[in-house]
C-alpha cells in the first residue's frame, strides 16, 4: 500500500528518522540504536517511510540500509506554499492599514 507522505511527516519519530538519514545512509541498527523504543517499532515507522517515498532500502550483504529520497516532501512544501502567500498578502495588507492608521493619528495629534 503507497502511504501519503503527510502520514509520514506527521509522527515525530517518523521526522526524527528522516532527519537521522537525511545526512547519511545508515543500516536499520544503527537507525534504532537513536531510539528509546523497541526495534519493531523503528521496523514500522521505517516501512511507511519506505511506502511513502521518503526511504529506500538496499540490501548490502547482510545488511540492510536505509537512505532518503526526500523528492516527495516537495508536495508538502507544495501545500504549504499555498498557505504562505495567502498569509503574506494578509499581513501585507495589515501593515498598510496600520501605517495609515499610524498616520492619521499623527496627522490628528500635529493638528492640535
Amino acid at each position: 500500500m503507497r502511504r501519503d507522505v503527510f502520514q509520514a511527516i506527521a509522527d515525530p519519530t517518523r521526522r526524527e528518522i528522516i532527519n537521522l538519514i537525511a545526512y547519511r545512509q545508515m543500516n536499520l541498527n544503527a537507525v534504532a540504536d537513536n531510539f528509546d523504543i523497541s526495534r519493531p517499532a523503528v521496523s514500522k515507522h521505517i516501512k511507511i517511510l519506505t511506502e511513502c517515498g521518503l526511504l529506500v532500502i538496499k540490501q548490502q550483504g547482510r545488511e540492510r540500509y536505509c537512505h532518503a529520497d526526500l523528492k516527495q516532501l516537495k508536495q508538502v512544501t507544495d501545500w504549504a506554499e499555498q498557505y504562505r502567500q495567502f498569509w503574506t498578502q494578509k499581513l501585507d495588507a495589515l501593515d498598510v492599514f496600520l501605517t495609515n492608521e499610524q498616520n492619521t493619528d499623527n496627522q490628528k495629534n500635529n493638528k492640535l
